[in-house]
């Protein structure tokens, strides 16, 4: 019995498309890669922006805290020696009218 011979151009063809699938799976696997690391840093962006929005909150709390009258109050009053003006000492003006333009 003679060994049946493989033509050397299916062996090629073979080993072309081998070589295309391994290198199309290479590219999937680098893909995935790429997107996982750039998920890990899109979580880790997003929890700082929280945090950050978090302190931002808090301060902008201090400072209605801070510009509060019974805070300033006491504050103004003992370094400046300010005080409360009373209604007879305070003057409204009209709001002027506004300007016509031509």
């Amino acid at each position: 019995m003679a060994k049946r011979r493989v033509a050397p151009r299916g062996r090629v063809q073979l080993a072309v498309a081998l070589s295309a699938f391994v290198l199309v799976m290479a590219g999937v696997i680098w893909r995935k890669s790429v997107g996982y690391t750039a998920s890990i840093e899109l979580r880790t962006l997003d929890n700082r922006r929280r945090e950050l929005e978090a302190q931002r909150s808090k301060l902008q709390n201090d400072i209605r805290t801070g510009m509060s009258l019974g805070r300033l109050s006491p504050v103004v009053s003992a370094r400046l020696g300010m005080k409360m003006p009373s209604d007879s000492q305070v003057f409204r003006l009209p709001k002027p009218a506004p300007r016509r333009r031509f």
